[in-house]
């Protein structure tokens, strides 16, 4: 596996919070899901770069549950005229054709959505790249 990016590790470890192995579990699999994955902090919480640009941010605050947003990073572009990836889950909700989220609650929900999210980071990346 990937190793974790120590600062981000870090950033977590002092943040004590409460939904911290959801965001554990969730920080290896987007990581072991493409290996071209770097991972750093971007507004308060773990961020994922394809080749230096953003393409996945975790919404960690509120502590309520945790938020993956998929995007093709902060510039403004042209929206695709269909949505970028297909997600027959129903995990995503689409905020643009280029702009998706998917919310977790707890650790059930992570772990049952494993493949599944596997399947969606790999699409992205190849669709965002």
């Amino acid at each position: 596996m990937k190793q974790l990016n120590k600062e981000v590790s870090d950033f977590l470890e002092a943040l004590n919070h409460p939904l911290i192995k959801e965001i554990q579990l969730l920080r290896e699999i987007i990581l072991q899901a493409d290996k071209s994955l770097s991972e750093n902090i971007k507004w308060n919480g773990p961020n994922y770069l394809s080749n230096g640009a953003d393409r996945i941010t975790m919404k960690i605050q509120p502590p309520k549950n945790i938020q993956l947003i998929f995007h093709r990073g902060a510039k403004v572009k042209a929206q695709p005229q269909d949505r970028l990836i297909k997600d027959e889950s129903g995990l995503l909700a689409w905020k643009e054709n280029d702009r998706a989220v998917a919310t977790f609650k707890n650790l059930t929900d992570v772990e049952g959505a494993k493949k599944t999210l596997t399947d969606i980071v790999k699409k992205w990346i190849a669709a965002t790249s």
